[in-house]
Order: C-alpha cells, then structure tokens, then sequence
C-alpha cells in the first residue's frame, strides 16, 4: 500500500491535490453537520455577528481560499511543507465558499430552500472531478493518447478538437454535469453530445423550433429522467445537507426572507 501511494500520488505530485481534496470534504461535512445543529438549536454553536451583521462563513473561506491559492502557486516545492500546508488552507477555504455557492449565484440567503441545493451539487460536482483527476484522467481524452500519438501534434490537437466539440455541445445541450465530467471522460461526453437536448436548452430552442416531433421526444425524455431521478437526488442531497425548509414563506419563492435565521 506504501509502495502504490508513494508510486501514485507523491511521486507524480499530486499529494497536495490530494490533502486539498481531503479537507475540501472534511470542511463541507464539518460546516453542514455545525450548520444544522444551529438550525435544530442543538449544541453550543451559534451565528457569528460583528454589530448585528450576520457573518457567513463564505467570508472566512473567500479569505483562506486566496491565501492557499497564492502560497501555493508561489511555493516552488510540491512535497514541501509549505506546499502542504497551503494545500490544506486552500481546501478549508473551498469548502467554506462552495459550501454557500448558493449564495453567491443568487445573491441572497437560499441556503436553507429549495435554490440552497445547488451548493451540495456543485461540492459534489466538484469533489468527483477531483477524484477522477486524482485517479489520473486527464482533460479532453489527454490520457487515452499513445505516446507516438502525443509526439504528433496533428493528431494531439486533433483529439483535443474532437472531445472539446463533444463536451460544447453537451454543454449546449443542457447537460451540464455531463459535460464537466465529459471534460476527463470523454465517452461521457459523447453520450451527451449524441443524445437529445434538454427541451430548456440552447441547442432545443435552436434547433427543436421547427421540429415539433424532436421537440415532444426531448421533453417526454426529460420528464421521465426527472421522474425517475429527481426523488434518489433529492435523498442524497438532504442526507448530505440537510432538508431545506418546508414551511411557508410571506415572502417571494426562494427570496430567503421570513425564515429562521441559521
């Protein structure tokens, strides 16, 4: 186990990819597990405020997430110290921002509604690039590529072309997770990019607008995924994050306004 640890990841570099990766994920669980302790009002945790402001804690994770990524890209060692540390600081501070991604996309406090979900999809999203970067993918179908076939430049570009214009038109195609994970599998991309568009996409509205039979095949398609996965996702999501709120609010639909503070 020692020999295949240090062959790959401390020898290729990826030691501090690894530690970051780690407390990204540490940090998310360890934030969400406080989080819904103060919501349930269990524990000795609380908001944190300075004059009656409430501090999010993507504050504290924006300023450790610039503070790692600078120390690393000037730290010239990769099992240095100081690369490590700095790989863990920048991990904390992802977790902490991508934590209330929410947030920021919506400019407001979502974190307990429905619109709060989209934080727990991104970490998620997020922590499998990670893996799979780890695992040794690399972007665009690189690593599928013989070592004749990176010396030839014709073909290098060629298969990078190829699987960028699998990946832009899942993408388009209204296939975002598909398309991100595409980026270091490209046969997940291709599948995308081969099959029907999301009826709210830009490649539907392009090119379903005078097609009214491929226009009602994407949205029957869409609503049966949906059917079918949205419940598992769901669980999935409140296991990991907790269950946003079920009560009604005065307010606009996912405005954040007249719920408890957390």
């Amino acid at each position: 186990m020692g020999h295949w640890f240090y062959r790959n990841i401390v020898e290729p570099g990826k030691l501090p990819l690894l530690l970051a990766l780690a407390s990204f994920v540490l940090t998310f669980l360890v934030t969400r597990t406080v989080t819904r302790m103060i919501r349930a009002g269990k524990g000795p945790f609380g908001n944190v405020k300075a004059g009656g402001l409430h501090i999010h804690h993507v504050v504290p994770g924006v300023v450790l997430t610039v503070v790692g990524g600078f120390g690393s890209v000037a730290s010239s060692q990769h099992t240095g110290a100081g690369t490590v540390v700095f790989a863990l600081v920048f991990g904390v501070g992802a977790g902490l921002v991508l934590d209330e991604f929410a947030l920021i996309l919506h400019l407001d406090d979502v974190y307990w509604t429905e619109d709060g979900r989209k934080s727990v999809e991104v970490v998620v999203l997020t922590a499998s690039v990670l893996l799979l970067t780890l695992g040794g993918f690399a972007p665009l179908g690189v690593n599928d590529l013989t070592a004749d076939e990176r010396d030839d430049r014709r073909a290098f570009l060629l298969t990078l072309a190829v699987n960028f214009m699998f990946v832009l038109i899942t993408l388009f195609k209204g296939k975002l997770r598909m398309a991100v994970i595409g980026t270091l599998v490209p046969f997940v991309a291709i599948i995308g990019a081969l099959r029907l568009a999301r009826p709210t996409s830009l490649w539907a509205r392009r090119f379903y607008r005078h097609r009214p039979r491929s226009r009602a095949r994407s949205m029957l398609r869409a609503f049966r995924h949906d059917r079918r996965w949205s419940g598992p996702r769901r669980k999935f999501q409140d296991l990991i994050g907790g269950a946003p709120d079920r009560l009604p609010m005065t307010g606009a639909p996912g405005s954040g306004r007249d719920r408890e503070p957390r």
